[in-house]
């Protein structure tokens, strides 16, 4: 843990001596954002947690990474796998048949869950496209704005989504996000960070959850929010966090 943080204190420094925006370099902001919220720790930990009476479990199985969701129903225990573009759904640990129209629908919804839990981690995918909009004050807090946009090849269904991170220009940890969706005809969301904790060296936090009121373009959307013109939706609660770290080879 020394040695990233170490490695956190030097990218903050080298940061903070360039206060010109054009030559603000968005990787080395990401780079920082990552390492303060867990770096390499990501990589070599299973992770588990609780979301809306639902079981997820990131578990790395030699070198990849299998996400998981665990529910109960009346048929009774229902696990969904997905690791890289494939997906299976066992009932009581037997397979079960799925469509590839399902599959695809099933695997997206356990995607978006890992991902969103799992921020900054996953912001420098290949896929990603970054891009430094500028800064911007926010409560009185100074950030960085950063959109983010994904290619089509390995972006997923979803590669159209548009997000924006609101990255503290001195912690390195992301504050809010916005995401512009497509799907259940589309939308907008602005989120803001709370309730941050640290379980065995990686970052979490909970989150409000927000709409606009109309239509409106991403990158007005924290304008809306320091008016307080955002309709508050709901709270994203992370519950029974559980981070188990060990070299999984």
């Amino acid at each position: 843990m020394l040695k990233n943080y170490s490695f956190v204190l030097l990218l903050i420094f080298v940061l903070s001596c360039n206060d010109n925006t054009e030559v603000d370099d968005v990787q080395k902001i990401i780079d920082a954002s990552i390492e303060v919220a867990g770096g390499d720790l990501y990589k070599t930990s299973n992770i588990s947690f609780r979301f809306r009476d639902r079981d997820y479990v990131l578990e790395q199985l030699k070198g990849k990474r299998a996400l998981k969701r665990i529910q109960y129903t009346d048929s009774g225990m229902v696990t969904d796998i997905k690791q890289g573009n494939s997906f299976k759904r066992f009932i009581n640990e037997e397979p079960i048949p799925v469509t590839d129209s399902m599959a695809t629908v099933y695997g997206n919804s356990v995607n978006s869950v890992h991902y969103f839990a799992l921020l900054p981690y996953g912001l420098n995918d290949r896929a990603v496209r970054k891009e430094l909009l500028g800064k911007k004050q926010i409560k009185g807090k100074d950030y960085y704005k950063v959109k983010v946009t994904f290619d089509q090849q390995g972006g997923g269904n979803d590669f159209e989504d548009v997000y924006l991170y609101w990255i503290d220009q001195k912690t390195y940890k992301p504050t809010y996000l916005a995401y512009e969706f497509h799907v259940d005809g589309g939308g907008l969301r602005f989120r803001k960070a709370y309730n941050e904790r640290y379980v065995n060296g990686i970052r979490f936090v909970d989150y409000y959850n927000y709409k606009p009121m109309g239509e409106i373009v991403i990158t007005q959307i924290d304008s809306l929010y320091e008016k307080e013109e955002l309709v508050l939706l709901s709270k994203i609660e992370l519950k029974n966090v559980e981070v188990n770290q060990g070299n999984y080879n």
